[in-house]
């Protein structure tokens, strides 16, 4: 059985890891100690950062539709549910971006939402 080398695939292992490392402080971004230990380090927050991504921006749309749910006298719980109840099928990215670039539709749908809860 013949001998394997590693050094050409420990040479791409660490150039790899390195180039990923690139603009990192201090020694994180030049030994590969250091650097493999960042890197490992800096994935696992992308990782909960992209899920802490679509938390931030659903508390932004909701904070946005209630804003404009409540200068159309109704509140963001009470405009949902009377959606809901009128078979209305809409997001929350979709509603947020209505209330601030379109208010007339924004206030249509909250008329809706009312005739369907009967407030």
């Amino acid at each position: 059985m013949a001998r394997i080398k590693r050094a050409v695939n420990a040479v791409k292992k660490r150039r790899k890891v390195l180039r990923a490392a690139k603009g990192y402080w201090g020694a994180k971004s030049k030994q590969y100690r250091a650097a493999s230990e960042q890197v490992m380090k800096s994935m696992a927050y992308a990782y909960v950062g992209r899920k802490n991504k679509k938390r931030e921006f659903r508390r932004l749309w909701i904070a946005r539709i209630n804003a404009g749910a409540r200068l159309n006298g109704t509140t963001y719980s009470r405009l949902i549910n009377g959606l809901k109840l009128a078979n209305v099928d809409i997001n929350r990215k979709v509603l947020a971006d209505l209330a601030i670039t379109d208010a007339n539709a924004f206030a249509n749908l909250c008329e809706i939402a009312k005739s369907a809860r009967n407030d």
